[in-house]
């Protein structure tokens, strides 16, 4: 049997951090009220004229050196996006182009903060179909480009960065499950208002913004995460106490104690860095597994049950060891 392996993990943030008491100087809010309703205290914000493909080629060139894997190896690229550099050609496109592996099958994916795991899924499902031997597969966001910084509710909560994992096929086990799954009858709760086909101000005359009922997308992402573990260890045949790490998307640490709760695991047992990165949306999980993986934390066999929520709505998960 072929399995999609993971070789290598890269990362890349913005060099400016904006804590909780900067965000006190431009809105009405304080440090205490966003660390004990979501666990952050400090994000990155891109400079100007920093992009998503910036920070892409970033993580991309440091998961690739880590591997040993040259540019022109890479047969697959994905990347998992919603605030591409372009409308096109892809960010993909143009992050393929500066690695220089041209040629290879290139793409954006854009399931919003599931985007890196949607991403994987895919690859994972060329590299099982022998369509692909090597990919790079990329979770990057410029999401604060989007962000009202005049509406407390949300203006807190995000941040920019990209990490990145190169997969080879093996013979020996690696991405054991991915459960991918959207329903569009929630998009009210979670979106932007403004785009190329309906045009790029709202009837507000508002342009690009978060838009976003917290308490709602909460409740909601709760109970998915609790049914989506459930379903990710019966596609992999595993049990809970087999997991070893726990890597949620990085968006509320209450979310993510609870979905440690539901796996009976201990929170030292979990990898958290929304406290540092804030909500990178596709970014979140493949920066928070190359924080552990370059920290040690996370060792060769381990298993790892990686899990995202975004806007769409979309949710999912993928297991795998590492």
């Amino acid at each position: 049997m072929t399995y999609a392996r993971i070789l290598a993990t890269g990362s890349a943030l913005p060099d400016r951090v904006v804590t909780n008491a900067d965000l006190e100087k431009i809105v009405d809010t304080s440090d205490e009220w966003i660390r004990t309703r979501t666990g952050i205290r400090e994000r990155r914000i891109a400079a100007d004229g920093e992009t998503t493909g910036d920070l892409s080629f970033r993580a991309a060139q440091q998961a690739l050196a880590d591997a040993g894997v040259k540019a022109s190896e890479i047969d697959l690229l994905v990347l998992g996006t919603t605030t591409p550099d372009l409308i096109f050609p892809s960010t993909a496109c143009l992050i393929q182009h500066r690695l220089g592996a041209n040629g290879c099958t290139a793409f954006d994916v854009n399931a919003a903060c599931s985007g890196f795991v949607y991403a994987l899924g895919v690859a994972n499902n060329f590299i099982r179909a022998g369509q692909s031997k090597k990919a790079l597969v990329v979770g990057a966001e410029t999401l604060t480009r989007m962000v009202d910084w005049s509406e407390r509710e949300t203006c807190v909560l995000f941040g920019d960065g990209a990490g990145a994992v190169v997969l080879e096929a093996s013979g020996e086990p690696g991405i054991l499950a991915t459960c991918l799954h959207a329903d569009g009858g929630y998009k009210d709760l979670l979106y932007n208002p403004v785009g190329v086909s309906v045009g790029f101000k709202d009837e507000k005359n508002h342009g690009v913004r978060i838009t976003m009922k917290g308490r709602e997308v909460f409740k909601f992402a709760v109970k998915t995460f609790d049914a989506l573990v459930g379903e990710t260890l019966a596609a992999a045949g595993m049990q809970e106490s087999e997991v070893d790490w726990l890597i949620p998307h990085q968006a509320n640490l209450r979310i993510i104690e609870a979905t440690a709760k539901r796996l009976k695991m201990s929170m030292d047992r979990v990898i958290v860095t929304v406290d540092k990165h804030a909500n990178t949306s596709s970014g979140s999980v493949p920066l928070a597994l190359d924080a552990a993986v370059r920290s040690g934390r996370i060792q060769r066999g381990q298993n790892l049950l990686l899990e995202a929520f975004g806007g769409g709505f979309t949710w999912a998960s993928a297991l795998v060891r590492y």
